[in-house]
């Protein structure tokens, strides 16, 4: 028996039983882009670069104390064995995942949001608010001392690049057109931070 054809934009067939099995396979890619189960990384850990200051929060937001601490310097590989292939790329090799496919661009649960590298806290939901870009986006960090800046040209126009103090990691960019009392609008992607719920 012949099964029925639908003629996709390019004009290649696809029969119907795997037209019908599209949404499984979907369903399976999504579950596999979210993340597993895994520790989140100890943010007193002590690493081998200079040494940094960052402050300390409890996993339900209480800021603990600013704390000196070596930064964490890994290789690639060491990086790619603790790391998603999407948190790798955008985290270490300063990529940006696509609009509204986050988990977290459209998070209003209460809680904090940590590097997914190395476990300090960046942001908190506090200052989140809706940008309507389709990327988590905060009025300002959890603490300055946590994250830093730095100029960035690299599609040929001048934005500032925000980075985790402790392990380098690429979070987003920061864009003066933010809501009060900063004006400023942390644009972070979900792969690049941990969500602690309170």
């Amino acid at each position: 028996m012949r099964e029925n054809r639908f003629e996709l934009l390019n004009g290649a067939g696809v029969t119907r039983r795997a037209l019908l099995a599209m949404p499984v396979a979907f369903a399976g890619l999504a579950a596999a882009t979210w993340p597993k189960e895994r520790p989140v990384p100890d943010a007193k850990e002590n690493g081998t670069g200079k040494k940094v200051k960052i402050v300390l929060f409890t996993d339900d937001g209480k800021r603990v104390g600013e704390v000196e601490l070596q930064q964490i310097r890994k290789s690639d590989e060491e990086w790619k064995k603790q790391l998603e292939p999407d948190e790798f790329v955008v985290t270490r090799k300063a990529g940006t995942e696509r609009a509204f496919t986050g988990r977290y661009w459209d998070n209003h649960e209460r809680g904090i949001y940590r590097c997914v590298c190395c476990g300090t806290a960046v942001f908190s939901s506090s200052t989140k608010f809706e940008s309507g870009t389709g990327w988590p986006s905060f009025w300002e960090p959890i603490a300055r001392e946590n994250v830093r800046e730095r100029s960035d040209a690299s599609i040929g126009m001048v934005r500032t690049e925000v980075l985790c103090t402790k392990c380098d990691a690429h979070l987003g960019h920061v864009f003066d057109d933010g809501p009060p009392p900063t004006h400023q609008r942390y644009c972070m992607n979900s792969v690049a931070m941990i969500f602690i719920k309170a």
